[in-house]
C-alpha cells in the first residue's frame, strides 16, 4: 500500500488540468519500462497519449485511464491545497485522488506485483493513458483507437479505472454505459421593443410549446440493463439584458443519455419531427459524444467478480449508470469493457479524496484480475 500511496501523491502533485499532463505519463513510462513495457507516444493536437505495452501474444488486456483532472475550483474552499496530497483521517486529499489518478496508481503497482510473480504470463498487458478525458476528448483515446484499428491491434479485455464504486471499493462494476447525444438549438426571431410586439417575433414564446413537448416526450422505457432515456436542458440563453427589448434569438443546449433501445439517428428524427410542428425558424447542431454499449457476461466480468470476492469477501453487482467514459471508444472494436475503480462520492468536488486502505484493496483487486486471466 505504501508504494501505491507514494505514487499517487506524486501524481497529485502534478497539476495536470485538461489537456495538460505535466509529466505524469513520463513518470509512469519510466517506471513500467523497468518491467519490460515499451512506450509509444501517440499525441494529437494538444493532447498527450501513451500506449505502454508488454508482450505481443494474445489475449491483450488493457488498463485504460486519464492523467488529466478538472480544475480545483475556489482554492479557499479546500481544507488543504488541491495539488499537495494531504493525509487526513485515513484519507488522501487532492484533485484527482479518485478521478482518476488513484486508479492509475493502483494499475501500476498491481502490474508490478503481477509481473514479479508471473514474469512469463500468458498474453500481453498494456496501459492506454490520455490527457484529454475530462475535456471534449477529441484527440485522446478516440484517435488512439483509430491507430490501433488501422494496424489490426485488437484489444480483448479492457478495464477502465474510473471511479465506479458506490459505498465500498468494488461494490459496483460498470458493464456498460448509456449513449450521449448533445444538441445546440438556435431559434430565430425578430428583435423589437416590448411595447410593439406586433412588430417583433419573440423566439422564447415561439419555442415554449416545443420545449414542453420535448421534455414531456417518453423516449423509451429502458430495459433490464439501462434506465429510460431522458432529455435534459442544460442551458437556455436569450435577450440583451435590457427589460424593454424582445430578443432576436434563443439558444438552447440539451442532452440525451440514451439506452440501447434507441439510436442517435432515431432520436434526431423524432426531435426534428417535434420541432417541425411549430412555426419558428431554427438551426440545430448535433454532437454525438458516444454510443451506448454493454459488455455481456464473459471472461472479463467473471475474472473481476472473482477478484473482488477474493479481496473483499462480498459479491459485486453489475450496473450501467453514471456518465460516459473513454470505454465508449473501446467497446465498438469488439473488446469486452468494464469500469472498476475507487468510490465516486467526492469526484469533481472540493476536497476530493480517496480512502488510504481503499488503495490497497483496489490494487489487490486489479492484481487478482490479472492472475485470473493471464497467470
Amino acid at each position: 500500500m505504501n508504494d501505491t500511496l507514494a505514487l499517487l501523491k506524486d501524481l497529485i502533485s502534478r497539476p495536470s488540468i485538461t489537456p495538460e499532463d505535466v509529466g505524469c505519463m513520463d513518470l509512469l513510462a519510466a517506471r513500467l519500462g523497468k518491467t519490460g513495457f515499451k512506450a509509444e507516444w501517440l499525441d494529437f493536437g494538444d493532447t498527450r497519449n501513451i500506449w505502454l505495452k508488454r508482450g505481443e501474444d494474445k489475449p491483450l488486456f488493457v488498463f485504460l485511464g486519464h492523467t488529466d483532472v478538472v480544475p480545483p475550483g475556489p482554492l479557499e474552499r479546500w481544507q488543504s491545497p488541491p495539488f499537495e496530497a494531504t493525509e487526513r483521517c485515513g484519507k488522501l486529499y487532492g484533485r484527482g485522488a479518485a478521478d482518476m489518478k488513484g486508479g492509475i496508481a493502483c494499475f501500476i503497482t498491481a502490474v508490478e506485483r503481477f509481473i514479479a510473480r508471473y514474469p512469463g504470463h500468458k498474453g500481453s498487458i498494456a496501459l492506454l493513458l490520455t490527457s484529454d478525458e475530462e475535456g471534449i476528448a477529441a484527440n485522446g483515446v478516440v484517435k488512439v483507437v483509430e491507430v490501433l484499428e488501422q494496424r489490426h491491434e485488437k484489444i480483448d479485455w479492457c478495464l477502465v479505472g474510473e471511479p465506479s464504486s458506490d459505498k465500498k471499493t468494488g461494490d459496483v462494476i460498470r458493464v456498460g454505459r448509456r449513449g450521449s447525444l448533445c444538441a445546440k438549438l438556435t431559434v430565430h426571431g425578430i428583435q423589437g421593443h416590448v411595447a410593439y410586439p406586433e412588430k417583433a417575433d419573440n423566439p422564447i414564446h415561439g419555442f415554449a410549446p416545443a420545449l414542453k413537448e420535448l421534455t414531456d416526450e417518453v423516449w423509451d422505457d429502458g430495459n433490464r440493463f439501462f434506465p429510460p432515456t431522458r432529455l435534459q436542458v442544460s442551458n437556455i440563453n436569450s435577450g440583451t439584458g435590457a427589460e424593454n427589448i424582445i430578443p432576436g434569438t434563443l439558444e438552447v443546449q440539451f442532452n440525451l443519455r440514451f439506452s440501447t433501445e434507441l439510436s442517435d439517428t432515431i432520436i434526431k428524427q423524432r426531435i426534428h419531427a417535434i420541432l417541425d410542428k411549430y412555426d419558428f425558424s431554427c438551426d440545430l447542431q448535433w454532437r454525438l459524444s458516444g454510443q451506448p454499449f454493454l459488455t455481456q457476461p464473459g471472461a472479463l466480468t467473471d475474472a473481476a467478480h472473482a477478484a473482488i470476492k477474493t479481496v473483499t469477501g462480498f459479491d459485486t453487482v453489475y450496473d450501467t449508470g453514471g456518465g460516459t467514459s473513454d470505454g465508449r471508444f473501446i467497446a465498438p472494436t469488439g473488446a469486452q469493457v468494464i469500469e472498476l475503480g475507487p468510490l465516486n462520492e467526492s469526484i469533481h468536488k472540493i476536497n476530493e479524496h480517496i480512502g488510504i486502505t481503499d488503495l490497497a484493496e483496489l490494487s489487490a483487486i486489479y492484481e487478482h484480475i490479472l492472475i485470473n486471466l493471464l497467470a
